[in-house]
């Protein structure tokens, strides 16, 4: 049985210990350093809810991080990355740890000194990731249970996007620069088409998911398939919104300084045929 030795005790939920094979690690766990000794053997599978830094940089800085984190917090945290956990089928990356823990910490500070910053993606976080924004409301609501202290929703939505970077092994300024962009996609249809897209509708869910793989396709480098007769009937019927797809793929390319295949206008432009579609339904029945 896998055990590891205790070397130092930080607090109650936290240890330093040594690993019979990546040597010196950080344990987090519920109670893991309460009544431990120096020296003391733990075994592994003995102790629920642990999870090991091996990463020695994610040491170091979690290790700065304790002493400006409230114990309670600590044991909250590993609750939530103990429940995100049990609910995806991926290894996290350890950097939630210290990401989640600094980000929820700072939060709080906030919420103490009557700081509220506004979460301007907030709709399309919840669009774009259900899942991550579910585990995330899970978190507020434990936090609020445990430390007395409502986040609020702006908050879910920030604390998602975390959660979706570690499942996805992104750091969280390429998620944030993500969703920025599929914002500011956005922002450019509304412009172009002279239409405000009403967010509660399917067409509206739909664009946000679309943008959302097109984004991840394209960071993967991934191509699509050609459809080249489809591609060209689209833009012979439709060559306002062909253009206005041309612009957008324009734009992504842009912006993540990576190649779009051109698969990727054809695709959205059905996408923004049937939100032209929506809008001139909407006119014709004001008339």
């Amino acid at each position: 049985m896998s055990s590891v030795h205790v070397s130092k005790i930080l607090n109650n939920n936290v240890i330093i210990a040594n690993h019979p094979d990546n040597g010196e690690v950080v344990v987090i766990g519920k109670g893991i350093g309460f009544n431990r000794r120096t020296n003391d053997l733990i075994p592994l599978q003995s102790v629920e809810k642990m999870f090991i830094l091996r990463n020695q940089e994610e040491q170091e800085q979690y290790k700065q991080l304790l002493p400006q984190v409230d114990e309670k917090l600590i044991e909250v945290i590993g609750e939530v990355i103990h429940y995100i956990q049990q609910h995806v089928d991926i290894p996290l990356n350890e950097h939630i740890h210290i990401a989640l823990t600094d980000h929820v910490s700072f939060a709080l500070k906030r919420k103490e000194q009557g700081i509220i910053i506004h979460n301007p993606f907030l709709y399309e976080t919840k669009e774009i990731y259900p899942e991550e924004y579910r585990m995330a409301s899970y978190a507020v609501q434990l936090i609020k249970e445990r430390l007395g202290v409502d986040l609020g929703q702006d908050e879910i939505g920030f604390i998602a996007l975390h959660i979706y970077s570690a499942m996805s092994n992104q750091h969280i300024s390429k998620v944030r620069e993500h969703t920025q962009l599929i914002n500011d996609l956005i922002d450019v249809i509304e412009k172009e088409m002279e239409y405000t897209i009403p967010q509660e509708s399917l067409d509206y869910s739909r664009l946000l998911t679309h943008l959302r793989f097109a984004i991840e396709r394209i960071r993967r480098g991934e191509k699509v398939q050609e459809m080249h007769k489809l591609d060209k009937l689209l833009n012979q019927e439709y060559p306002e919104m062909y253009m206005l797809a041309w612009k957008l793929t324009k734009v992504m390319e842009n912006r993540l300084h990576q190649k779009v295949y051109p698969a990727e206008v054809g695709y959205l432009t059905v996408h923004l045929q049937r939100l032209n579609q929506r809008k001139e339904q909407e006119e014709q029945g004001f008339e």
